[in-house]
């Protein structure tokens, strides 16, 4: 059989929290190297949808962007119920 016959299994990350959790830990981080309390700064961002309360710094705002709002307010949510 031909190499190029064979079926090939291409693997894409299709875990959505494990995602956000990386975007978050990422800007996190981005946040604090640049001397921002990130807590802060993210919450401002969840509320207000203003990408500007997040530092470009390291790509953390295009990064952030790459998930909605209400996702990681979901994800959050979620986590935060299920550890009650």
């Amino acid at each position: 059989m031909n190499a190029n016959e064979n079926t090939m299994k291409f693997n894409i990350d299709t875990d959505p929290e494990q995602k956000v959790r990386n975007i978050l830990t990422t800007v996190q981080e981005a946040l604090k190297e640049k001397g921002y309390n990130p807590l802060s700064q993210m919450v401002g961002y969840l509320i207000s949808g203003d990408p500007t309360y997040i530092t470009s710094y390291n790509g953390a705002r295009s990064l952030i962007n790459h998930v909605e709002r209400d996702e990681i307010i979901e994800i959050l949510l979620r986590n935060y119920l299920e550890r009650k």
